[in-house]
């Protein structure tokens, strides 16, 4: 949600990134409500991309800069506050990916009693 907020601001000063935060902020929203999915692959996959992609963009901005966009500092409490709910996505998408690919445990072997006893 906080990138849906800065879309005005940044649609007055430098289209194109208010653009991006408006398609990035949507994508996030849709990622989270495809969480609730019986089957949320896909919200996992493209939360754990546009996340990555909205850090890199924040990194690359205060940086070396993007096309008519640099940023100085932090920008708090809103670039602190977007960094900590990326950050905090991207590792529950490595726990469920973890458990995900983790092999199914298999119930423990009876023991075998030979026929007729």
């Amino acid at each position: 949600m906080v990138h849906l907020l800065l879309v005005p601001e940044h649609l007055d000063e430098v289209p194109y990134m208010g653009t991006l935060f408006l398609v990035g902020g949507v994508a996030l929203v849709l990622a989270a409500w495809g969480l609730a999915l019986p089957n949320p692959v896909f919200a996992w996959w493209g939360g754990a991309l546009v996340s990555a992609g909205m850090i890199l963009g924040f990194a690359l901005s205060r940086t070396v800069g993007l096309p008519d966009y640099h940023e100085e500092g932090w920008d708090p409490p809103y670039g602190t506050l977007s960094m900590i709910a990326e950050v905090a996505f991207l590792a529950a998408f490595a726990a469920w990916y973890a458990v995900r690919r983790a092999p199914a445990p298999t119930a423990p072997e009876r023991a075998r009693v030979p026929a007729g006893r």
